[in-house]
């Protein structure tokens, strides 16, 4: 089952004024360690994914997964709405439909979510220009997450999340109003390390708006210090 999400109007405020509208790739993170197998309406997961979703305009599709029968088993085909018809994907890697709450995973809208434990790579029908999903479980086993963007190049993201605690609860996303990926993999640094991925939300081009910094987002090139997110581009 899908969910279209209407654009979220937001004002921005930092020390009392609005920062200035940047382009290119901006990234957006938060985590909330004890989060109680739910999505805090004001976590710093929940408040990152309202910031995604502020940059994106009305109409941008989110994947649930409630439209899928317990124990599916990846390849996976998925639709979302793009701004001038449908974008498809196919998700695959060793992953399945779940719908249990235990172990730290859970589902973060309704009862089902992918349960995976080497990640996965989804790959677009038509390039996309923002992706964001949230993350159950992850780095309690002392993995980390790799993020690899490709459409030529690699855009290739370490989302350091080792020794979060057992049923933490992440978001991560990203929009750029100058590239677009046709191919997203993601990937993990202990293939022992479990985790739950729900409400996987994505926009093409067309879907993204004037990006604005917002708290709990930064540029790719900032310095993140605890959180540990770091960028690197490679000829592929």
């Amino acid at each position: 089952m899908k969910n279209t999400i209407a654009g979220i109007a937001f004002l921005a405020l930092l020390v009392g004024a609005s920062m200035p509208a940047q382009g290119g790739f901006m990234s957006y993170f938060g985590i909330d360690n004890s989060p109680g197998g739910t999505v805090p309406a004001g976590g710093l997961a929940n408040t990152a994914r309202n910031n995604f979703l502020s940059n994106l305009s009305g109409g941008v599709g989110t994947e649930d997964f409630e439209g899928f029968a317990n124990g599916t088993p990846t390849p996976i085909n998925l639709s979302f709405p793009g701004s001038s018809g449908a974008v498809t994907a196919t998700l695959t890697e060793l992953g399945r439909v779940a719908n249990f709450a235990s172990y730290g995973r859970f589902a973060t809208s309704g009862s089902n979510f992918l349960d995976e434990s080497r990640g996965f790579t989804i790959e677009f029908s038509s390039a996309v220009s923002a992706f964001g999903f949230f993350g159950t479980d992850v780095g309690d086993f002392g993995g980390n997450l790799v993020l690899t963007l490709t459409n030529g190049d690699n855009k290739i993201i370490n989302l350091t999340t080792s020794g979060s605690p057992n049923g933490s609860l992440m978001f991560w996303g990203f929009t750029d109003d100058t590239n677009a990926y046709d191919r997203i993999q993601l990937t993990t640094t202990n293939n022992n390390d479990l985790f739950g991925f729900d409400d996987i939300t994505i926009g093409d081009a067309g879907q993204v708006t004037g990006v604005v910094p917002e708290p709990g987002s930064m540029t790719i090139f900032d310095a993140l210090g605890c959180i540990g997110l770091v960028a690197r581009r490679r000829r592929a």
